[in-house]
């Protein structure tokens, strides 16, 4: 009966300390690499690679998604606000959602799953092919030349994915709003302009950086330490974009907290 009564306890516990143990160690695998930028040398030519492959070839998912977003969410206000005869208020709808929620959390969420399953897959391969030692055996210091230049490339791109993100989604449902919905152009984007905030802009772009941040660390950490030949790789790229989707979402709710809480 005791036995019965401890093992659900026994199995909390454990789960409860993996789960801090796995916290401390992104924790202390982050702040060595953030150390690292601080630190000559600085590999240049890895970061100017690392953020072309962020920013120019996440761009087309990127933009694809803004433009039908806005366009989806420029119909919708129009159903729902077409009841209370408030149509009025669908530009300024649009544009907020776009550039304090949607532009960030939809973009990382994108980039989370093609960027961080690369970073996960090209170090996790380097890893179980002993490529990560023979950079050690080098005197090449791993967390500087493959961690710290990712980082950096994708806590820079993100924000200005998310920009053209912004603009591309407000275009869409300015798209929808003069060729479907029968607004005058330049009433919707008087409208646009009028209700769109400098704070807005620059709290969608904090958001972004900080999930650049996260999709880069955990892609690169779950890389890092995968372990046990091509299922690991695969393993490490399935919890790389799973853990960057779910600390997107949670600290999309911290920040937004932290910026429009009353």
């Amino acid at each position: 009966m005791a036995a019965i009564l401890l093992d659900p306890l026994a199995a909390i516990g454990r789960a409860t300390l993996g789960a801090c143990r796995t916290v401390g160690d992104v924790a202390l695998f982050a702040l060595e690499a953030v150390s690292h930028l601080v630190r000559p040398p600085f590999y240049g030519r890895l970061f100017w690679h690392a953020f072309i492959e962020v920013a120019w070839f996440s761009l087309p998912v990127v933009a694809l998604t803004a433009v039908f977003t806005g366009m989806v969410l420029a119909l919708q206000s129009y159903t729902g606000f077409a009841r209370f005869n408030a149509q009025s208020a669908i530009a300024s709808v649009v544009v907020i959602s776009l550039v304090r929620e949607l532009g960030p959390v939809l973009a990382a969420l994108m980039v989370a799953g093609r960027i961080g399953a690369s970073f996960a897959a090209e170090i996790g391969t380097m890893r179980v092919t002993d490529q990560i030692d023979a950079l050690t055996t080098l005197s090449t210091n791993p967390m500087k030349y493959l961690v710290a230049p990712r980082l950096l490339a994708a806590t820079i791109a993100l924000p200005l994915l998310v920009l053209v993100a912004d603009v591309l989604g407000v275009m869409g449902g300015w798209l929808i709003g003069t060729l479907k919905l029968g607004f005058v152009s330049a009433a919707y984007l008087k409208s646009t302009f009028d209700f769109l905030q400098t704070g807005d802009v620059i709290s969608g772009l904090v958001k972004a950086a900080v999930f650049g941040f996260i999709i880069a660390l955990m892609g690169t950490w779950c890389g890092y330490r995968s372990k046990g030949g091509a299922q690991g790789v695969g393993g490490a790229t399935t919890s790389a974009v799973v853990a960057s989707s779910i600390l997107i979402l949670a600290l999309d709710y911290v920040l937004t907290e932290i910026f429009f809480a009353q």
